[in-house]
């Protein structure tokens, strides 16, 4: 495995020096930690006790980026890149460990949102402020949800509020660069069996010029329109549950959101293009203790996401996904349970301008988790088969085993597969413009294998998680082999990724010093000799950094929280066949909040605070030093 090291990789592991240093062997006991994930195995269990590369951001880190878009607040964390094109009311791509942005499956309360038109997620539909927390599961994980999670899964859960009182309400408003102004408000609390909340938010900004004139070589750019490009967004969220007896509980949720973006169209200049993207996600739920060993989840959700496309006309993509799930989970000795999945999954695409010779696709799944424990020995294993309709089954298997060497010393090792199953774009798009889908395309596969070392106190965690992801039957989006007829989609081409993330933090009483080091070697493997776009073997796939830097700092003086952080992100290549290099870049923020009470509060945010030009996309702009500043109420 090839790891770039440069200077600025010295300083990162410099950066980790003084966490190390505190990191003594004591006796010192693990406090069990209080965060409940259900993204690693599907099942309900807290953080300290899962099996794989787990982060958790929750209420306090999305406080703290009241102005931020989820694309930000989700590509701070170890393992994960972000693009977008011109701001975040524009298309946004999120690359976890190096792998392609439709490899990483987003869920919204456990429900797949990823797009089957384009296998995209529609970001800018989804507001942060109604958020309670992000569970990030890094690694090949179609074992436990299928399609596209061969880099990893990124679940979305939204506000629940509080259950042990009868209301508590909540409230934000705040404004801030490029006039910036968002609110948002909620409630929630439960009474007499029943459980309730409700989250709403509006956003609205003039935004900053989405394209630049030029692209990285100097070549004008058709459609650059020097205007603002700003957005206009709501979005609401909810639940409502009712516990009719002890151990049974029925409940619905709801997501609605909406974005109204500007753009400049890169080729044509149109002078007032925009997008409007839409994502739903509703779902109904029973929870039932059946006996003292056996739990039941059943479920019934569906999604909807839209991609309204304006400029000269309009162009519309949109799909329906209608899923079933039925868990049950055995516990037949203490420390080790089973859970048996059922699931079905409709999908459905529409377009206003493009019509698929196939517009339905059915998959049926069934799936056996293991989780147990034996004295130090943590394990888990799961299994799972999804019959396709065009492909019949795919299946998909992992294992993960972790063992305590000591009470805050861990080493863990786990293999696991994925897959991921075409796009209706890529298989049944119609002849236009020289392009046509392919039917006959297979799903891309990977095989993914890690180890890591971790350590734990009550003030100190560090981890070192090394993994190589190999994909094979990669897509190529775009291929001109054939001379005599359209481009198409082929499964081509193969990747292997190397990775290495480093992280850790300390806390010396009031104060907290966090980091993370990520060095990334994503290669195409094609053999094939590089001619035009086509990739040369050994080329580094695009859009993603080999080496990702993050550090941060905050400290408490009494009601004051004061924060600073560091990150840097290196050079990347913009294209397959590495002609356009993307520059390196730094940034700079601070953060500072203070409580007037427990009720009332002020946080501000400065981004970019040196104002530097960078690019994450070739020939689009990115936020200049920006504030914003945000008042809170809790009730």
């Amino acid at each position: 495995m090839t790891i770039p090291f440069s200077r600025r990789t010295l300083a990162a592991a410099v950066c980790l020096i003084p966490l190390a240093a505190t990191a003594q062997p004591d006796t010192a006991a693990i406090p069990a930690l209080q965060d409940i994930v259900v993204t690693p195995s599907r099942t309900a269990e807290p953080l300290s006790e899962v099996v794989g590369d787990v982060t958790v951001i929750g209420p306090k880190q999305l406080a703290e980026a009241r102005g931020d878009s989820l694309a930000e607040i989700i590509g701070r964390a170890p393992g994960v890149q972000f693009t977008s094109n011109g701001g975040p009311q524009t298309v946004t791509s999120l690359f976890l460990r190096g792998a392609n942005s439709n490899h990483t499956l987003v869920l919204i309360d456990g429900m797949r949102v990823n797009g089957s038109t384009w296998g995209g997620v529609n970001f800018p539909a989804i507001d942060p402020a109604t958020v309670e927390r992000i569970e990030i599961l890094r690694g090949a994980a179609s074992s436990l949800y299928g399609s596209d999670a061969i880099g990893g899964v990124i679940n979305i859960i939204t506000k629940q509020g509080e259950q042990d009182r009868p209301l508590s309400a909540w409230a934000n408003i705040g404004y801030g660069t490029y006039e910036t102004a968002k609110s948002s408000l909620g409630l929630s609390g439960a009474a007499q069996g029943w459980d309730y909340s409700l989250s709403t938010s509006a956003a609205s900004s003039k935004g900053f010029d989405a394209l630049r004139p030029r692209k990285a070589n100097n070549t004008p750019i058709t459609g650059h329109d020097p205007d603002k490009d700003g957005y206009r967004s709501h979005a609401v969220s909810g639940t409502l549950g009712y516990r009719w007896a002890e151990g049974h509980r029925i409940g619905v949720t709801a997501y609605n959101g909406y974005t109204d973006g500007d753009y400049d169209n890169e080729f044509t200049p149109y002078p007032d293009t925009y997008t409007i993207f839409r994502q739903q996600a509703y779902s109904l739920n029973s929870a039932d203790r059946i006996t003292d060993w056996w739990d039941s989840d059943l479920r019934f959700g569906f999604t909807k996401d839209s991609n309204d496309n304006r400029s000269d006309s309009s162009s519309v993509f949109s799909s329906l996904k209608r899923q079933y799930s039925w868990t049950n989970t055995f516990r037949p000795l203490a420390d080790h349970r089973i859970s048996v999945l059922l699931e079905r999954q409709e999908e459905r695409a529409q377009s206003s301008s493009t019509r698929y010779s196939q517009e339905a696709r059915d998959t049926n799944a069934a799936a056996l988790i293991y989780k147990g424990r034996i004295d130090r020995l943590h394990t888990q294993a799961s299994v799972r088969n999804d019959n396709i309709s065009g492909y019949g089954n795919q299946a998909t298997g992992s294992l993960g085993l972790d063992f305590d060497l000591t009470d805050a010393w861990q080493i863990g090792v786990a293999g696991n597969t994925g897959f991921h199953a075409p796009t209706f774009n890529d298989l049944y798009w119609p002849l236009a413009f020289g392009f046509k889908g392919n039917p006959n395309l297979k799903p891309e596969k990977s095989k993914n294998v890690e180890a890591h070392v971790r350590y734990q106190t009550a003030a100190t965690q560090l981890s070192l998680v090394l993994y190589r992801n190999r994909i094979e039957n990669l897509i190529d989006p775009y291929n001109c082999s054939d001379p005599s007829g359209p481009c198409t989609t082929k499964n081509v081409s193969q990747a292997t990724i190397h990775g290495l993330t480093l992280t850790g933090q300390h806390n010396f009483g009031n104060t907290t010093l966090l980091a993370s080091a990520d060095f990334l070697d994503p290669r195409n493997d094609d053999p094939r000799p590089a001619q035009g776009f086509t990739p040369a073997e050994g080329s580094t796939l695009p859009r993603r950094a080999r080496q990702v830097f993050h550090l941060g700092v905050e400290h408490r003086i009494q009601a004051l929280k004061l924060g600073a952080e560091y990150q840097y992100t290196g050079n990347r290549y913009e294209d397959l066949a590495n002609r356009t290099r993307l520059g390196g870049y730094s940034l700079v923020n601070l953060t500072a909040a203070y409580d007037f009470s427990k009720s009332l509060g002020v946080q501000v945010r400065w981004n970019n605070v040196l104002d530097k030009d960078y690019v994450l996309v070739d020939g689009y702009n990115t936020p200049g030093s920006n504030v914003f500043v945000n008042l809170s109420w809790r009730m």
